[in-house]
C-alpha cells in the first residue's frame, strides 16, 4: 500500500499525536480542526515534543527537521482534497461523525480511505450512507493514546470494506513498527470491550473515593498483576471524560447489561471537571 499524504480531522489529544506518528513515519501530514487556533497548538505541541526527543538522543537535528517539514495545518475551508487516507479523531458524536463522512465522500478523491478513530461508536452506522464505493474504502483506524509510544492499531472492518485494503492496511502498520489487529465492528471492537471490567471491577472494589484506596489498587495491579499503569493512573491519563463516554456507549449498545454500566464515581468526576492529568485534578493531582 502507498500512503504518501494523510489528512487527519481533529486536533486534540489522538489527532495530535496520531499525526506527530504519521509526520515520523516520513509521509505528509496535514492537521485540520474546525478551532483553527487548536491546530496551531497542536503543532506547536508536536514540534516541541520533537525537541525534547532529540535533546535525549532519540533523534538526530536533521529528522527532526524533516519531521516539521512533513506537518502541516490549514483550516477546515481549505484542507487538502488530494489525501491517500483520511483519520477522523473528532468529538465521539455518532451524528457530528455522520455528516463529517458525508461531506468527505464528496470532496474527497475516489481513491482515498476514510478511517474513524473512534472508541466505540460502530463504523457501519458512520459508513452507511456514503456512495456504495466510498463504503468499501471505509473502516475504522483505533489507534491507542499516546499513538507514538502504543503499538496497536484496531483495523476495524464493517460489512462493505474491502478485504484487500484490510490486508494491505495490516501489512503497512506491520512494516511501520505497529501492531495492527484486524477485527469486526462490535461495540468496544477488541481492547475496549475488554477493558470495561478493568475498569469496572476496581470501581467496584473501591465502592467510593478514597485517594488512599485508589493508590492502592493502582499498586497492586502494577505490582502482582504486571500492569505497566493502574485502572486509575490509565483513566487519568486517557481522561475520565473519555473513558466515562466510552463506557456509556458500550453499556447502551449492549442493551444494558450489567456488567458493562458505568460507575457513579465517573460521573460525579467528570460534573466536577476533575477529568484527569488534563485537568491537573483526576484520582490523582497533576502539576
Amino acid at each position: 500500500m502507498k500512503i504518501e499524504k494523510v489528512l487527519i480531522i481533529g486536533a486534540g489529544t489522538m489527532g495530535r499525536g496520531i499525526a506527530q506518528w504519521f509526520a515520523q513515519q516520513e509521509i505528509e501530514t496535514e492537521l485540520i480542526d474546525h478551532v483553527f487556533e487548536m491546530a496551531q497548538k497542536s503543532q506547536k505541541l508536536i514540534h516541541e515534543s520533537w525537541e525534547k526527543l532529540q535533546t535525549k538522543g532519540k533523534f538526530e537535528v536533521d529528522q527532526i527537521n524533516r519531521f516539521k517539514n512533513n506537518l502541516h495545518i490549514s483550516s477546515v475551508e481549505e484542507h487538502c482534497t488530494d489525501a491517500d487516507l483520511v483519520i477522523e479523531a473528532i468529538i465521539e458524536d455518532k451524528k457530528i461523525k455522520e455528516e463529517l463522512f458525508l461531506k468527505l465522500d464528496k470532496h474527497m478523491k475516489a481513491q482515498c480511505i476514510l478511517a474513524s478513530n473512534t472508541s466505540s461508536i460502530p463504523i457501519t452506522s458512520i459508513a452507511r450512507n456514503l456512495s456504495e464505493d466510498r463504503k468499501k474504502q471505509t473502516l475504522g483506524l483505533h489507534f491507542f493514546n499516546p499513538a507514538t509510544i502504543m503499538k496497536l492499531v484496531e483495523v476495524i472492518e464493517t460489512p462493505w470494506s474491502d478485504e484487500v485494503l484490510t490486508r494491505s492496511l495490516y501489512e503497512f502498520f506491520e512494516t511501520k513498527g505497529k501492531k495492527p489487529a484486524v477485527c469486526k465492528d462490535s461495540p468496544g471492537f477488541i481492547v475496549n470491550r475488554v477493558a470495561r471490567n478493568f475498569y469496572g471491577e476496581s470501581f467496584h472494589i473501591l465502592g467510593s473515593l478514597n485517594e488512599d484506596r485508589v493508590r492502592e489498587i493502582d499498586e497492586v495491579m502494577k505490582e502482582v498483576g504486571g500492569f505497566r499503569m493502574g485502572p486509575f493512573t490509565l483513566m487519568d491519563l486517557i481522561g475520565i471524560d473519555v473513558n466515562y463516554s466510552v463506557t456509556q456507549s458500550v453499556w447502551e449498545s449492549y442493551y444494558f447489561e450489567p456488567r458493562f454500566r458505568p460507575h457513579k464515581i465517573q460521573r460525579e468526576m467528570v460534573e466536577s471537571g476533575r477529568i484527569g492529568k488534563k485537568s491537573t485534578q483526576g484520582f490523582y493531582k497533576y502539576e
